[in-house]
């Protein structure tokens, strides 16, 4: 069998030299039918080698359970790799960061109080040990030495810029090495003198991130790996968005010169990202420096393949860079299939939420309000009901929401209190008894630094002109529920309402209430990439035939959500619209590519 090595001057492979040209690559972020496709434009870029994180609470969404099927099928993608002639790394964590609702750790876990987080905490290190027993076999079996893609495994993710417990890096070594892995472990941190010296170990091959100024960072990087092949384990060639900020890009030029440059050095290097792919659902981070700041829903990270895979003019110069530092041609690339014409299409339905709320099971009784945590709702969205007596401009205090709350009093809206803002209270009309309706949605659990694993909800006490309200009823809300029964064709329900024709091309379409469910029936078409234009919209979450795309929101910069083409049917498409603020606007578009607001160097 081939044998993979560090060497002392290079990574050795079968005895000879090689150096790494590998991408990032997500199987979690892109449909499984797709997975080939992606690859195999990494092969024509002139890669060997692909990469990817395993989000551990994608597979474990809840506690006792470990899904391999589908978008998760971690084997089938590793095979797809090996299929295509290339190698595989695999970062398994626990903890990945990755712009990942909470940096790939399961909610679940961190729910009791006390559990630690990337420590040597018994419980924290025991639920480890129950991932990787599950998840290790996947990847032992593929291993380099058994004939298979994986050359090498990371231990934990820029540990350097958390903590600094050697015995919990070790530990988590060791269980790697029990459950089989026989491949090099490395670890990874930014190129930083303090970062690198906290999240290595000697034993363990260090390799560095960053994404410009790569003879520096290398050369910091040697000062802590001073004998072996060096490497860049994260290559920024782009960067992600957050709501409200504008959209990011970099020079695909300036990105190809300093490329030139690693890979002359005879550095390794994995371009983060290759393809970024897609937050479907709700699977964004958040990050919070000061301030929270959640991740929107396309991961494009203005990568060389943009979010349908489509080759950009990054690509491009990367593949001239890569061409001429092996001695080889440029790949030819297939180009993009065309997108069938853009179509306006009138709702099918438009269904008040209020007639389903008060219809579903699952509601729940509490003194205090609970946080999403407390009710096993790691993901998505919650409503708090009680009933107050409110007086002349009484005042409502949140004060802590995580992440923002619509308020409602006998279903009309009032406000919202957004975490961004800071703001926590507003003013609920009076006097009288009323029915107060809190709508509360998790925007993403953050992915990096100390907020790593805090609970989502109303957090602190509810304040109702000074004084806490109780007599709470929770519910979570049960879309995948709501959603499946609205895209039933000829579907109705209370609170609904139907459109007056069949879809039809339409300059503007009537406003959408918010909170509703929106369904639209469009006619099948070929199978081929849409973007859903949300220009227009307010804020909530879109379904395509049952696939959650993700979230929307006019705080831009994102306009559009991405369709693959996989879930295009020919026998007729639904479309479901979970619209919070309402929309003066209730078409449906799609348009040519993706759009964003505004654009950062």
């Amino acid at each position: 069998m081939p044998a993979f090595e560090i060497g002392a001057e290079d990574f050795l492979l079968d005895g000879r030299p090689h150096q790494i040209l590998s991408g990032a690559l997500h199987y979690f972020r892109v449909h499984p039918d797709q997975w080939a496709d992606r690859i195999d434009k990494a092969r024509r870029l002139g890669l060997n080698t692909i990469e990817t994180y395993v989000a551990w609470n994608s597979h474990a969404p809840a506690e006792g359970t470990f899904d391999t099927s589908g978008r998760r099928d971690l084997g089938r993608f590793l095979d797809l790799v090996a299929a295509a002639g290339m190698h595989a790394i695999v970062r398994p964590g626990p903890y990945i960061c990755a712009e990942w609702d909470n940096g790939g750790l399961p909610a679940w876990l961190l729910r009791e109080p006390g559990v630690g987080v990337r420590t040597s905490e018994p419980r924290y290190l025991a639920a480890v040990q129950g991932y990787l027993d599950a998840l290790l076999p996947l990847v032992v079996e593929r291993q380099v030495d058994r004939g298979g893609p994986v050359l090498m495994v990371q231990v934990e993710n820029e540990y350097g810029a958390y903590g600094d417990d050697a015995a919990y890096l070790r530990t988590l070594a060791q269980m790697l090495r029990d459950g089989g892995v026989t491949v090099p472990l490395f670890t990874c941190d930014q190129a930083d003198d303090a970062m690198l010296t906290r999240g290595g170990l000697p034993e363990l091959h260090r390799t560095a991130t960053f994404g410009s100024r790569s003879p520096e960072r290398l050369a910091t990087l040697r000062r802590h790996q001073p004998t072996g092949p060096l490497m860049c384990m994260e290559y920024w060639n782009g960067w992600f968005d957050a709501w409200g900020e504008d959209h990011h890009v970099t020079d695909p030029g300036a990105t190809a010169g300093d490329l030139a440059a690693l890979l002359g050095s005879g550095a390794s290097v994995n371009l983060y990202m290759l393809h970024g792919g897609t937050n479907f659902g709700f699977t964004n981070g958040a990050n919070h420096k000061g301030v929270y700041r959640p991740t929107v829903t396309s991961y494009d990270y203005d990568a060389p393949l943009a979010e349908d895979g489509t080759p950009t003019a990054k690509y491009a110069a990367l593949a001239e860079v890569i061409a001429a530092h092996r001695g080889t041609p440029v790949a030819p690339v297939p180009g993009r299939v065309p997108a069938p014409t853009p179509q306006v299409a009138t709702p099918r339905e438009v269904r008040s939420l209020w007639p389903l709320v008060d219809a579903a099971d699952g509601w729940s009784t509490h003194d205090a309000p609970p946080t999403h945590d407390d009710l096993d709702a790691f993901t998505g969205f919650v409503l708090y009901r009680t009933e107050v007596q409110v007086g002349e401009a009484a005042v409502l205090d949140l004060s802590d929401v995580r992440d923002r709350a619509q308020v409602f009093v006998d279903g009309r809206p009032v406000g919202v209190v957004d975490r961004r803002d800071g703001d926590r209270a507003l003013t609920l009309p009076g006097p009288g008894a009323v029915v107060l309706d809190v709508l509360v949605e998790d925007l993403g659990r953050v992915n990096y630094g100390p907020r790593i694993g805090e609970h989502k909800g109303l957090v602190g006490p509810v304040l109702l002109d000074g004084t806490p309200v109780t007599g709470w009823r929770t519910l979570p809300l049960p879309l995948e529920d709501w959603v499946a029964a609205a895209a039933q064709p000829g579907s109705t329900a209370a609170g609904s309402t139907a459109a007056a024709s069949p879809p039809a091309p339409a300059a503007v379409v009537s406003p959408r209430p918010g909170p509703s469910l929106t369904t639209w029936d469009l006619p099948g078409m070929d199978a081929a990439d849409l973007f859903l234009s949300t220009a227009g919209w307010g804020k909530g979450v879109v379904w395509f035939n049952g696939w959650n795309l993700g979230r929307f929101w006019s705080a831009g910069p994102q306009q559009t959500l991405y369709v693959p083409a996989p879930l295009v049917r020919p026998d007729g498409n639904q479309v479901v619209a979970l619209e919070l603020s309402g929309a003066p606007d209730g078409a449906l578009r799609f348009v040519d590519g993706p759009r964003w607001t505004a654009v950062t160097q």
